[in-house]
C-alpha cells in the first residue's frame, strides 16, 4: 500500500505453489509498489512481470483510487478478484486477466470507475471464497465488519489474503 495526496495505491500479490519460492514472487510486487506508485497500473504490472523472469510467478492485482478524479482503477493478471459497491447499490465486478506474471508478454488491461464517498471495495486472493460477493458487501456497515465477516468464512489450508475499504475523499 502507498499513500500520497493525490491517490491511494494498493495490491495483492499471491505467489504461484507455496513457501519461500512462492514468497520471493509476491514479495516483488510492494518492491516495486514502493518505488515507482506514480506509474500507471500497466506500467507497474509490466516492472512486476520483468521481475519475475525464472520465478515461479505470482497472481496480482493492484487498486489505485484517484481522489482529484474521483476514479479507481483496477488492473489484475490471475485469480485475485475486485469489488466495488457504489453508493446507490451497484456491484462493479470486473473480470481479471487470466493467467499470471512469469516474465513472458502479458496482456494488460486496466480498467477505470467513478466512485463516491462511502463506496465500499473488496480486493482478494482464491483462498478467499465468498459464496454471494454483493450481499456480503450490502450487508457490512463498513470494511471493519466486512472483514469480520470474511474471516469467519475462511478455511484453513490455503493462503488467503484481503483488503477491504472505503473511500472517504
Amino acid at each position: 500500500m502507498h499513500t500520497a495526496e493525490d491517490y491511494f495505491i494498493c495490491a495483492i500479490a499471491d505467489g504461484l505453489g507455496n513457501g519461500p519460492i512462492a514468497r520471493q514472487s509476491a514479495q516483488i510486487v510492494p518492491k516495486v509498489l514502493a518505488e515507482y506508485h506514480d506509474e500507471t497500473l500497466d506500467e507497474l504490472l509490466s516492472r512486476c512481470n520483468e521481475h519475475m523472469v525464472q520465478k515461479r510467478g505470482a497472481a496480482v492485482a493492484i487498486v489505485k483510487v484517484d481522489y482529484k478524479r474521483k476514479m479507481i482503477q483496477y488492473s489484475c493478471v490471475g485469480n485475485v478478484r475486485f469489488y466495488l459497491l457504489q453508493n446507490g447499490g451497484k456491484m462493479v465486478y470486473p473480470l481479471p486477466v487470466m493467467g499470471y506474471l512469469s516474465g513472458r508478454p502479458q496482456r494488460l488491461k486496466t480498467q477505470e470507475y467513478p466512485y463516491r464517498k462511502g463506496d465500499l471495495f473488496f480486493l482478494h486472493s482464491d483462498g478467499v471464497t465468498l459464496k454471494s460477493p454483493k450481499a456480503s458487501l450490502m450487508n457490512s456497515c463498513g470494511p471493519y465488519e466486512l472483514y469480520k465477516k470474511v474471516l469467519q468464512t475462511l478455511e484453513r489450508g490455503d493462503d488467503a489474503t484481503f483488503i477491504a475499504g472505503s473511500l472517504l475523499l
